[in-house]
């Protein structure tokens, strides 16, 4: 597993408080948000949005169709991540 996103699962899981989940019981393509997936919602993307700043330093202007993609999973979060620290 990518160690960008094994460190995108902990975040996760220690931002949202998931207690009863592990950062391996997450898949890199599972959807984060919806009925499938993790099932997050608004405002587990509002933490979850803070803590990538946090951590990863990655800026988030305003929540466009753009950033609800890369919000999609955690491989498609780890891609934004990796291309927010190549600029």
């Amino acid at each position: 597993m990518d160690e960008l996103e094994l460190g995108l699962k902990r975040l996760i899981v220690v931002a949202l408080n998931l207690e009863d989940l592990t950062p391996d019981e997450i898949g890199s393509d599972e959807p984060l948000f919806g009925s499938e997936g993790l099932g997050l919602d608004s405002i587990d993307a509002l933490e979850l949005g803070v803590a990538l700043r946090k951590t990863y330093g990655i800026k988030i202007e305003s929540v466009t169709d753009e950033i609800r993609e890369h919000f999609y999973s955690v491989r498609s979060l780890a891609r934004f991540i990796a291309a927010q620290r190549a600029e």
